[in-house]
């Protein structure tokens, strides 16, 4: 356990733990004092996580579950109560991609199961919680969104749209959380490495032009979900205790700019 502790005898719930952001955060969080539940229906995952929390000195706990159900999240929240006495952070992680179609060829089927898992499992994700922090004086909600909810050109039509729906719940969920010490936070992360990505990345290796992989932003590279972690503890501590219905970018740079060709706008 780091020397920290930012999330001393915290109890958080982090969704799409199973691998990837979720995994990164779960272990960070667990790493600055934090007993978190681990909620994903990838099972097999969960437990690598869970593993990797013991090793880091803290207590982690598998919970298997579809995060847009509600009677499961419900279940979740209640059980953290009781088990480990409180909750004072989520991090609504778990997300989808869709297929990378036009809008013209996106089936409806597909819009909907994207905004079932990205928008309404934030959704529940938020009010379960809330419910629960706002009796408790406070907490802090933290969810992923995308830089794909702030413009086009970073991802599917229907996950474009859920990541903007999040980023709009966020907002939303803050002002009507006023007065309850209950924080609601969008992270919005860029390119980065995950299981959603991974074929992207992949094909650039296989084409030999992964020295491209992230060129457009001025970083010019992609993320690590270490990287996203730090910013999820960072929303979900005291560290940000000002900081409200925001939606922070975490993407080297790339949303600050309007497109352009790299080596060509002077």
């Amino acid at each position: 356990m780091t020397d920290t502790g930012k999330l001393q005898g915290r109890r958080a719930i982090v969704t799409g733990a199973a691998s990837g952001i979720g995994r990164a955060a779960a272990v960070r969080f667990a790493q600055e004092g934090a007993t978190v539940v681990c909620v994903d229906l990838d099972k097999e995952g969960l437990s690598r996580t869970v593993e990797q929390i013991a090793r880091a000195g803290s207590t982690g706990q598998s919970a298997p579950a579809d995060v847009a159900d509600e009677t499961a999240m419900a279940s979740i929240v209640n059980d953290c109560l009781r088990e480990h006495g409180g909750l004072e952070v989520m991090f609504a992680n778990a997300g989808v991609a869709g297929q990378l179609h036009s809008i013209l060829d996106t089936p409806l089927s597909e819009l909907k199961a994207v905004l079932e898992v990205n928008l309404i499992g934030a959704f529940i994700a938020i009010q379960q919680s809330a419910r629960v922090m706002s009796k408790a004086g406070g907490g802090s909600i933290v969810v992923t969104a995308s830089v794909a909810g702030f413009r086009s050109g970073a991802g599917p039509s229907a996950y474009s749209a859920s990541k903007a729906g999040v980023i709009s719940l966020v907002q939303t969920a803050a002002n009507q959380l006023a007065g309850t010490g209950v924080r609601v936070n969008a992270l919005c992360p860029g390119l980065v490495e995950t299981g959603i990505t991974r074929p992207l990345f992949q094909a650039a290796r296989a084409a030999g032009k992964e020295s491209r992989i992230g060129q457009l932003n001025p970083t010019r590279r992609a993320g690590k979900p270490e990287e996203i972690a730090a910013a999820a503890l960072f929303l979900a501590s005291d560290e940000s205790s000002y900081i409200n219905g925001q939606a922070l970018a975490v993407d080297g740079g790339l949303s600050s700019t309007h497109p352009f060709v790299p080596g060509k706008l002077f």
